[in-house]
């Protein structure tokens, strides 16, 4: 069983930047992929970013929504158990609940029936 743990949520004004922070259980933490989801309220869950293991070459591989705009940036540090969101630029509309979201393998993709384990979610408010 993986737990999840999402902090680093708030208000923030439009323009800002925020960096959420997903800590993860789990003795085999390098080999998830993990994501970050956000859900706004009367709307559908939506993928953001993930992260995953890519085996030749070996590297992390990092993977976008088209309406993230290169405003936000995954990134991860396995000896920490922890992945991260970087988020700039923040609009009114990016204002959500924002999930970690873990799949016990390196595959999977913006499919939220894809992951294993979620977080309970933290909290991002942006005013205008």
């Amino acid at each position: 069983q993986v737990q999840l743990v999402e902090s680093g949520g708030g208000l923030v004004q439009a323009g800002g930047s925020l960096r959420l922070s997903c800590l993860a259980s789990g003795r085999t933490f390098f080999r998830y992929t993990m994501a970050w989801f956000r859900q706004a309220p009367g709307k559908e869950r939506e993928f953001l970013a993930n992260i995953r293991w890519t085996v030749s070459p070996a590297y992390y591989s990092t993977y976008y929504a088209d309406f993230v705009e290169g405003r936000f940036t995954i990134s991860r540090d396995n000896a920490k158990n922890t992945v991260y969101l970087e988020m700039t630029s923040l609009k009114p509309e990016d204002t959500a609940v924002y999930l970690c979201a873990a799949r016990s393998s390196p595959t999977g993709g913006s499919i939220s029936l894809q992951y294993d384990y979620w977080g309970q979610g933290t909290q991002v408010t942006v005013s205008s």
